[in-house]
Parts: C-alpha cells; structure tokens; sequence
C-alpha cells in the first residue's frame, strides 16, 4: 500500500488509471432504479480497496457509491476524481464530513450533464456525422473513420485528463476548505443545489396529464388547467411526491415501476391520464 512520509494512504497514478478504464462501463450496467450506480462504484473499486483495509469500512465506501448516479458518461471522470480525493481525505482524516463525498457527486452530476450533452452529443457528434456523411455519400472509406476518428478521440482524451483533473482539483480544494472550516458551509450548499437538480428533473421527465373536463362548451375547462393554475406542475410534484414516500417506507422499487406501469396504462385506458 502507497503511503507517504507523514504515514498517510495515497493515491498514485496507476491508481486513477484503473479508474478512467473502468469508466468506459457507465451505460452497460444502466437501470432504471439508480441508473449508472453499479458502474460507479465498479470504477470506484480500486481506490476504496487501497484506502479501506477493513470489511466494513469497504461495505460502507461501498454503498456511498450505490447511490442513485447519472450523468453524460464522457465527462464521468471529473466526478470520479473528485470522489477518489475526497474518499483519501476521510481514509486519512477520521473526522472527515463523510456526507460531503455523496453530497458532492449529487450536486455535480446534473450541471455536468448537460455540459456534457450539449458538447459531445449535441456539437462533437453533428460535426463528426457531418463530416463523415458527406464523405460517405461519395464512396468515400474515409467517411466512417472519420467519423469514428473525430467524436472518439476528443472525448477519449477528455475522459483522460479529466480523472486527474478532478483529483488534483479535489485535493487542493478539499485542503483549503478544511483549513478554514468551510466543510459544513460546503455541504449544506451541495446538498441544496442537488435538491435544485432533483426539482428540475422532476419538472421537465416526469409528465402527468389528466384531460378530464369540467362543463361543456366553451366553458369547459380540464382538470389539467385547474391544477396548473394553482401552481404549474403540481401533478408532476405530487407524482415525485409519492413515489419518494413509498421509497422512504423501503418499498420494493420494482413494485414501484410496476404499479406505475399499470396505473398509467388502465389511466389512459378509461381516459383519466
């Protein structure tokens, strides 16, 4: 185990490049549960097993990390460094705010999506089909590989750099916030901003419609309108509402998705949804 002068457990490297190839398995583990958290914490296995020499010291890093995560999987790595740095301050710091390191990864995951998507899949990915279309129409080998040459390497190189640009930006930062007692003031502001993310999720994925009308004519109004008119998305807020409620009395989440999936169908069917 690498450690340096002052007996502290450190992170080389090796140790972040085991991190950026596990990386490449974001969307092959995907559920619909907690989307890309196996894969997190699959790519976070390295590091945890240097830091963390005890069975349940492993367990607990563990489940930190098998928490709901998603995010465009070409920026990933800048998380995941960040989370390896702050995971070698609570491995050497006992008094480390363990709840930052969770509190972090929610915060960051939203904005840097769409960072990401708007970069590699919305601008990177038109340019390379473009390119490699036009070619293509003619004949042209070259079109498919450069296609393939123009939206991989930039973002492979991006997904590089980035594992050790959020170590390094981890461990620095993480230094000059505890040296002037800033971890609480930090946690409580990431926890907010992942709420935000949370919220703006909630209002723009999850739609709940009901066209159900009240009078007739041209005074008929639907239940809908009604509900927006209080307060826009209400139904969507409510939908959220009691599905986190029925997590939080550990509910099974397939029995969730399932009654979710039969509600709506039999909704539509009798024209409530």
């Amino acid at each position: 185990m690498t450690k340096t002068s002052n007996n502290e457990l450190k992170i080389t490297k090796k140790d972040l490049n085991k991190v950026f190839w596990r990386s490449f398995q974001m969307e092959f583990s995907w559920n619909y549960e907690r989307q890309m958290n196996m894969a997190y914490a699959y790519a976070m296995i390295p590091i945890l097993k240097k830091l963390y020499t005890t069975k349940e010291a492993m367990a607990s890093s563990l489940k930190r990390h098998l928490e709901f995560f998603n995010t465009t999987p070409h920026v990933v790595t800048l998380i995941l460094g960040i989370n390896a740095a702050m995971e070698e301050e609570n491995a050497n710091d006992p008094s480390f705010d363990v709840t930052a390191i969770d509190s972090i990864k929610t915060s960051l995951m939203g904005p840097l999506a769409g960072i990401g998507d708007s970069l590699f899949w919305g601008t990177l990915r038109l340019i390379a089909t473009g390119v490699g279309t036009s070619l293509a129409l003619q004949g042209n080998i070259l079109g498919p590989i450069l296609f393939l040459v123009i939206f991989n390497v930039p973002h492979l190189l991006f997904r590089y750099f980035a594992t050790g640009w959020g170590y390094k930006l981890g461990t620095g930062f993480l230094k000059k916030i505890q040296e002037n007692g800033m971890m609480e003031s930090l946690t409580f502001s990431a926890a907010i901003i992942g709420l935000m993310v949370v919220g703006g999720m909630t209002a723009t994925m999850i739609e709940v419609n009901i066209p159900l009308q009240i009078g007739s004519g041209d005074n008929a109004v639907t239940v809908q309108s009604l509900f927006d008119d209080i307060v826009p998305k209400i139904l969507s807020l409510g939908a959220f509402g009691g599905v986190f409620y029925l997590l939080k009395k550990d509910l099974n989440p397939l029995i969730i998705l399932i009654s979710i999936a039969v509600v709506g169908i039999l909704g539509s069917l009798i024209g409530i949804f």
